[in-house]
């Protein structure tokens, strides 16, 4: 063996003896499984920023509270159900609103601090007071492969929150809006920009209406299926300013959306109810398939604009390219006054006023 052999034998030995050279111990994200009849707040609030809290098939009975960034809850599938916990509001933890509230996945953010990035994927929950999944100063919030059935008021909700994506779920038999999108549900004031937020091929069917978008700007739904429920889709705006508006509702299929409504103190029966504009101005409802919605409510129809409960017109959207065929009393139908909204090449067989088909 030769001196330079030697030498390098003995830098190896040096190296694995005292370990200089090996690479540095992991930091990335961890991952946190839980199983039925462990908690799932437990995971979370031992959880850091960009961990996974994998949930196993089965049944877990309690309300999750996030407010930590970048954490991702996932399940199995619909295999992975949360449900309410035993006499859930009056029994919930101090700290833990999101029990309290009656909601079954809360994240939480402040005006001062948003919670971003978190991701809720591949699971269902059932059964809840108020909604699934509630969300209040986010951004980039992710809800994907979610089924979200018989909750009292909305499936999957978020207001004073951006960039959220609402995609590949199934919400149905909810209270409310099987989705629903806000400035805020308990302030008033103008529409806020969710700065490109994304509604995209969810199933929603059986609810009061399938996606609210109220007093919100820059906005996508598309590629949607909305059946059974009393309206497809609500963009609500109001007098406040900036108006609701400023997006697209795009190839979305709605059809049959014929369950009756009863009247709320804001809006009059629902049902038969396609897409419905009301208080927007600047959207554009495009290439969308609307069939069969049918009933006598002032909103029915399968494309119709009208004012907003205190009287706010719709100006300046595009109705365009969409095919709305079988609804009644009119495919599509411009009441309530407002300027400059414009129907473009679309198929259909009867309008009000007529001669729009």
């Amino acid at each position: 063996m030769t001196k330079r052999q030697i030498r390098c034998l003995a830098c190896i030995s040096v190296v694995m003896v005292t370990g200089l050279g090996a690479a540095a111990p992991s930091t990335g994200p961890d991952s946190h499984t839980v199983h039925p009849g462990e908690s799932i707040q437990a995971a979370v609030d031992a959880a850091q920023p960009g961990d996974t809290i994998l949930l196993h098939p089965g049944t877990y009975r309690e309300s999750v509270l996030v407010t930590k960034a970048n954490l991702t809850l996932r399940g199995y599938g619909k295999s992975t159900v949360i449900m309410p916990g035993p006499a859930a509001t009056a029994a919930a933890p101090a700290k833990n609103v999101c029990a309290q509230n009656g909601n079954g996945i809360c994240v939480m953010g402040t005006d001062a601090k948003t919670v971003d990035g978190v991701t809720i994927r591949s699971l269902a929950l059932s059964g809840f007071k108020k909604n699934a999944i509630w969300a209040s100063g986010t951004d980039r919030l992710t809800v994907r492969q979610v089924v979200a059935e018989k909750n009292g008021t909305w499936g999957m909700a978020q207001q004073k929150s951006t960039r959220g994506v609402f995609r590949d779920n199934v919400a149905r038999n909810n209270g409310d809006a099987g989705i629903f999108i806000a400035n805020t549900v308990d302030e008033e004031g103008g529409a806020t920009d969710t700065m490109g937020a994304v509604v995209a091929d969810n199933m929603l069917t059986g609810n009061r209406i399938g996606v609210t978008a109220r007093r919100v700007r820059n906005l996508t739904i598309r590629g949607n299926v909305m059946t059974e429920n009393c309206a497809g889709v609500f963009v609500v705006g109001d007098e406040s300013k900036p108006a609701a508006g400023a997006m697209t509702v795009r190839g979305n299929m709605v059809y049959k959306n014929n369950k009756f409504c009863a009247a709320t103190p804001r809006l009059p029966a629902v049902q038969g109810s396609g897409i419905v504009l009301t208080g927007s101005e600047a959207t554009v409802v495009r290439g969308n398939l609307i069939l069969d919605n049918v009933g006598s409510s002032p909103l029915s129809g399968g494309i119709v604009l009208f004012k907003s409960f205190v009287g706010a017109q719709n100006t300046a959207n595009v109705v365009q390219h969409n095919q709305a065929l079988g609804n009644k009393p009119a495919d599509l139908l411009d009441g309530g006054g407002g300027t400059g909204n414009t129907f473009l090449g679309n198929v259909c067989q009867a309008s009000n006023p007529a001669g729009m088909c």
